[in-house]
């Protein structure tokens, strides 16, 4: 069986969302609060805002994508469900 991935949310206090994937949620939040990503580290403490469902690691791939592509404008938070600060 393939393995199954998620498109992931993380946020800041700050508001920042960062956007990733991975085949392991809990390790990779986990990875982020040890400075082991470039772009996270020294902008934590991070939460965890959204997940997708599992997915095929293509899919995952066009979710993550689609989902940067959006900035943060209001198709990202159409398609994740959360709010931006102004709302």
């Amino acid at each position: 069986m393939p393995a199954a991935y998620r498109v992931y949310v993380l946020q800041n206090r700050e508001g920042r969302f960062y956007i990733g994937i991975t085949d392991d949620v809990a390790r990779r939040i986990g990875q982020h609060h040890a400075g082991e990503s470039r772009w996270t580290k020294g902008r934590g403490p991070w939460r965890l805002a959204w997940q997708s469902e599992q997915l095929s690691l293509s899919d995952a791939r066009k979710l993550e994508n689609r989902l940067k592509r959006q900035g943060r404008g209001t198709g990202f938070y159409s398609m994740t469900g959360l709010h931006s600060e102004g709302s």
